[in-house]
């Protein structure tokens, strides 16, 4: 497991900064400038839980037996970044308003994530 988070965490990462390339550069001159802050903060999200990701990875990597809720919290933040991050992009890309009501799914997840982190961290011996 410790290597697909760490892969994973990789790959979120390097996608955040590819997509914060493509919204500076390729989008700037094509979508409203509200848009391009909606994308930018799908863009920021995603690598700040990237982050966290890798952080789930490294634990895993260095505790004998982790508790299941580490794993979870793990997925919580691999979920929340697809909807929430993904939910966003589509949304500045699109503008169909009605996407930005799938975010707060995605976020919802990530808070999970991060109460499942700290849940796994006070399960720690």
């Amino acid at each position: 497991m410790t290597q697909i988070f760490l892969s994973l965490a990789a790959i979120l990462g390097g996608l955040s900064v590819a997509a914060g390339a493509f919204g500076s550069h390729a989008l700037r001159e094509k979508i409203s400038e509200r848009s391009l802050e909606i994308f930018d903060i799908g863009a920021r999200y995603q690598m700040y839980h990237a982050l966290a990701v890798l952080v789930v990875a490294l634990l895993l990597s260095r505790i004998e037996s982790p508790p299941p809720i580490l794993l979870a919290s793990g997925w919580l933040f691999i979920i929340g970044i697809t909807i929430f991050s993904g939910s966003l992009y589509a949304l500045s890309l699109s503008g169909v308003k009605s996407l930005g009501a799938i975010a707060p799914i995605g976020g919802a997840a990530l808070i999970a994530g991060w109460g499942a982190l700290a849940f796994a961290a006070w399960s720690l011996k």
